[in-house]
């Protein structure tokens, strides 16, 4: 079960976040502060694996607070602000959640630490089927049967996949590709990668996936080709 604190400095906030921990059953609130100075004396001696943080605090903004933070520690930041969305997203924020929120999108950001939680403790044993994204202001699970192929655009990437709207991250094809099982996944192009089960055809130096051509770059086609005959 993850361990979680909630630091708010409103006291009707944090009843709120009691109330809903309460409605889930893979987190424990072990204890609720509205004077950040007090929270952050708590996990100097209790570290956790959880923060619910407001970002608009009268004495320390909950981006302020976090980064005073000395574990790595997960957190879901929460505020009436939309426009902090974006710096809170930036801190590697597992979700953020716009006040007034309701309990089931409480418990879609509980459930998201969860499984990150799970993922980042995952037996060594264990081949991972998945990996987590961060799109959309808060961490997306992909798995990678579900990739049709991965395309970048310039400082973004956007990931196909099979029935659902594509996923667009702020990333690095390199980045991305450490994420990528190696035996599934090939990169084919500077721009392309591709997994090998989605290919359909290869012809003229062009791979067909789903009805779209993906080119193979010219650094990248000895590479490929000696892949491809193995697989």
């Amino acid at each position: 079960m993850i361990k979680a604190i909630a630091i708010d400095d409103e006291p009707p906030a944090l009843n709120i976040i009691e109330d809903f921990c309460t409605q889930v059953d893979s987190v424990m609130l072990l204890r609720t502060f509205s004077k950040p100075s007090e929270a952050l004396k708590y996990l100097r001696k209790f570290p956790v694996d959880l923060l619910f943080l407001d970002i608009q605090m009268s004495s320390l903004t909950g981006i302020e607070f976090y980064k005073k933070v000395e574990q790595d520690t997960m957190v879901i930041f929460t505020t009436a602000y939309s426009e902090y969305a974006v710096e809170g997203f930036n801190l590697s924020a597992v979700d953020y959640l716009l006040k007034p929120y309701t309990l089931e999108r409480f418990k879609l950001a509980v459930n998201r630490a969860n499984e990150y939680y799970n993922y980042l403790n995952k037996s060594e044993k264990v081949q991972q089927q998945y990996l987590f994204i961060r799109a959309d202001y808060a961490l997306t699970k992909i798995s990678f049967s579900d990739i049709l192929y991965i395309e970048g655009l310039d400082d973004y990437l956007k990931i196909y996949l099979i029935n659902q709207k594509p996923v667009v991250a702020r990333m690095t094809m390199k980045a991305l590709q450490e994420k990528l099982p190696a035996k599934d996944f090939v990169r084919v192009h500077r721009s392309f990668i591709v997994p090998f089960a989605r290919i359909e055809t290869v012809r003229n130096k062009t791979i067909l996936v789903t009805d779209t051509e993906i080119p193979i770059g010219s650094s990248y086609e000895d590479n490929f080709f000696q892949l491809f005959k193995t697989e």
